[in-house]
């Protein structure tokens, strides 16, 4: 018995030696508020809990209106602050939009204060000052020194909990704030109600329900100190509550078990020796207190603070191991912290019995898969879900099924826009969950009924009521008078119908396939030939007189310009080349594109575009023109698609505190870079094949989860080797640069051989 002890311990340990420490070479710092809007704390792959520090607490409004400045603290960190206000435990990460930031916990030391106090004056509450050389940031695993009050703030995670280790100094005023009106994107009526269970000297339970970002959402938290507290307290801030029932009867603010109202911050008091560790499992659920409970005694059983870190880094490593290459350093830092942004969302939304809250706000039960929210939609169909459809199979079926689930449970009837915590918040365009859907039937990842999710797909798609469909369906078009971002609008349903008739055509629906291969060709409504942009319809037919080209204000796009748009045709470019007057002149519009020049006055009210995310009219920053420097290779000019990938690459992302052109949005801008590193890029989704572009890699292995290895190499690789001469799949000379899925899944090796001079 002692013997096969022994020989499973050292398999473990060869196969945990086999693993490279990729965890070193991952910065989560990356991105300011300028650029990325990520967050540098403390998660697990696809995470429920994501637990990082806030470094100011601004409000959403000001004087009755919106407050331009909060769009810096989407993520709640802002790298150029100098404070920090508390740990929450829930994030977005690189959103142009937000919510979430819930239950911060702040240590102190000293006279107890309740307010956060100022930037600009640290020591007026419970904030403290801090120094970037005193932080540290890996994967799974966050440290800083608050300088205030000499305290160290350690923080980990398992999936569902988060775990906490504060070292204190020699106190008999040492606390911990618990803040439960703090939150991201922050307005007096955003906190619903609070509830509070002191249930005893080392166990809180309790939940917080918020109106946001997501219109109905409820959390409830688990909470458990490894140290009893001597003295515990509250204080609401709720004065305008007009009713108060009976409970006056009792001194509710201080030793009182039960606390209920919109505006609390709690405290519990401890003694502290030099150097004591007081440490805090901080568990949450979509269900209840008591599922809340069980998530930590499952996930986290005792109090060692080290063996959870080396767990999640664990967890972060194996992930990371998934694919492995060979690059310069600074291009294996932008490389596994691009895979790790990618591995953060969607997020975990299932306990460990299974259950989690619908979108019917009543109790599921997930049979047979993992449910998931935060579906950045818009986004994340271009990239990461394609990405995942490669390296993460298992969770793209189940994140498929969620959004299934999430239409099984709708009022009405439609598959998720941007899913988040049993909520749809309705954000941006198109009903690009139909995207996601057509990539995983299409390449064999979905294992659940498809004809079942092809009538999802078809009702959203029919949803007269729902942002022009209608108008859509009847005119083949959006009329400008009827909706601001007529023409994104179109265009983007257009893509998304032709998903479903790849799903109908594969399913051997042709009455489906014939009604929405039609419909994907209503771009050709918008685009106007007279001067080869996408412009604004009228309800007459006509297009509208007042139209600029370089403008994102006002000319009927969502997020960018006509610029941009006019070549959002990712499942046609062939027939949008004929429109544009054939490959030359198709070619010299993209060369306008990438050479003009965007003057600031033309993006200036937006704010998910800033300059850094720009190159030339190009802008990389936000997502719609994603696949443009693509499109070269439809043209007889393919190498200038390898020139521009490398540019952008080296532009657009950087191993930096302020490394990214733009917001990662949930993982889309870092799966650009890893597909592109890569040297092949998904340009229409919904389809099996990828478009070949320049590898910045050496070489990298593709470790699959079939068990076969995927294998590129770069012969000849260098900054200035941008040009590819020549591809050999499996040693087989490609004619056309492209590949197909079942090429990737099938195993086998890609070898390009780079040189500095374009192959025209």
């Amino acid at each position: 018995m002692k013997k096969i002890l022994f020989y499973s311990l050292l398999f473990l340990s060869l196969a945990v030696n086999a693993q490279q420490n990729l965890v070193k070479y991952v910065k989560p710092l990356i991105g300011t508020e300028k650029m990325g809007h990520t967050y540098p704390g403390a998660t697990v792959p696809f995470g429920a809990v994501q637990l990082s520090p806030e470094t100011d607490t601004i409000p959403y409004e000001m004087n009755g209106k919106y407050n331009g400045d909060v769009y810096k603290y989407c993520a709640g960190y802002k790298y150029e602050d100098k404070s920090i206000v508390g740990f929450s435990h829930t994030h977005f990460s690189g959103t142009g939009h937000s919510d979430l930031g819930d239950f911060l916990v702040m240590p102190t030391q000293g006279k107890l204060q309740m307010n956060p106090g100022t930037a600009n004056n640290t020591k007026s509450g419970f904030r403290s000052a801090f120094s970037h050389a005193n932080e540290v940031a890996e994967a799974g695993y966050y440290k800083v020194k608050l300088d205030d009050d000499n305290i160290l703030a350690e923080m980990t995670t398992t999936n569902r909990v988060g775990m906490h280790q504060y070292t204190f100094p020699k106190s008999d005023q040492s606390h911990i704030i618990l803040d439960l009106m703090a939150g991201i994107y922050n307005y007096d009526d955003k906190t619903v109600w609070t509830y509070v269970r002191v249930v005893n000297d080392t166990l809180v339970t309790g939940y917080r329900q918020t109106y946001g970002w997501a219109r109905t959402r409820t959390v409830y938290f688990s909470m458990s100190f490894s140290k009893p507290f001597k003295s515990y307290g509250q204080k609401n801030y709720d004065a305008r509550q007009a009713y108060r029932g009976f409970w006056g009867k009792f001194d509710q603010s201080k030793n009182f078990p039960e606390i209920a109202g919109r505006k609390v911050r709690m405290y519990f008091d401890f003694d502290t020796n030099e150097g004591e560790k007081i440490k805090i499992k901080f568990a949450l659920s979509p269900v209840s207190q008591e599922n809340a409970l069980q998530n930590m005694r499952a996930e986290i059983t005792g109090w060692d603070f080290e063996k959870v870190k080396a767990q999640a880094q664990a967890t972060w490593n194996k992930e990371l191991n998934k694919i492995n290459i060979a690059a310069s350093e600074d291009d294996k830092v932008n490389f596994y912290t691009a895979m790790y942004h990618a591995f953060i969302n969607p997020t975990t939304y299932t306990d460990v019995n299974g259950q989690y809250k619908g979108l019917d706000q009543n109790i599921h039960t997930a049979n047979g898969f993992t449910n998931y929210t935060t579906f950045s939609l818009w986004d994340t169909y271009r990239a990461l879900h394609p990405f995942f459809n490669i390296m993460q199979p298992a969770r793209n079926n189940d994140m498929v099924k969620s959004m299934l689930a999430h239409y099984d449970q709708s009022s009405l009837h439609m598959l998720p826009i941007w899913s988040h915590y049993a909520n749809d918040n309705w954000c941006m365009s198109g009903y690009h969950s139909v995207s996601v859907i057509a990539d995983a039937i299409i390449k064999g990842v979905y294992n659940g009924d498809a004809n079942k999710a092809l009538e999802a797909c078809i009702a959203t798609a029919k949803k007269r009521n729902y942002e022009g469909i209608g108008y859509y369906m009847d005119l083949g078009y959006i009329p400008a008078e009827r909706s601001g971002v007529s023409v994104s609008n179109t265009l983007e349903y257009a893509y998304d119908d032709w998903c479903i008739a790849q799903i109908a055509k594969k399913l051997n629906r042709e009455d489906v396939y014939q009604e929405f291969i039609k419909r994907s060709g209503n771009w050709k409504n918008n685009f106007d030939p007279s001067i080869g942009f996408m412009r604004p319809k009228l309800a007459d037919g006509t297009f509208k007189k007042e139209f600029d080209v370089l403008s994102t204000h006002g000319q009927g796009f969502i997020e960018g310009n006509s610029w941009n748009y006019s070549f959002f045709v990712p499942h046609d470019p062939m027939s949008l080349m004929a429109q544009m007057g054939g490959k030359k002149k198709f070619a010299a519009r993209l060369d306008t594109l990438f050479n003009m020049h965007l003057p600031d006055e033309f993006f200036k009210d937006t704010e998910d575009i800033t300059r850094e995310g720009i190159i030339g009219g190009y802008v990389h920053g936000n997502e719609p023109a994603h696949h443009v420097a693509y499109f070269y290779n439809y043209t007889d000019q393919p190498y200038k698609t390898q020139a521009q990938v490398r540019h952008i690459l080296k532009m657009q992302y950087k191993p930096t505190p302020d490394g990214l052109g733009g917001n990662d949005d949930c993982g889309q801008m870092s799966a650009w870079y890893m597909f592109s590193s890569l040297g092949f890029y998904p340009v229409s989704p919904g389809g099996d094949e990828y478009v070949l572009g320049s590898p910045s890699v050496n070489n990298a292995s593709l470790n699959l989860e079939n068990g076969k290895t995927f294998t590129v190499e770069a012969i000849n690789q260098s900054d200035k080797n941008v040009y590819v001469q020549k591809v050999l799949l499996n040693g087989k000379e490609l004619i056309k640069p492209f590949i197909k899925h079942a090429d990737i899944t099938n195993g086998g090796k890609l070898t390009f051989y780079m040189s500095a001079k374009p192959k025209k």
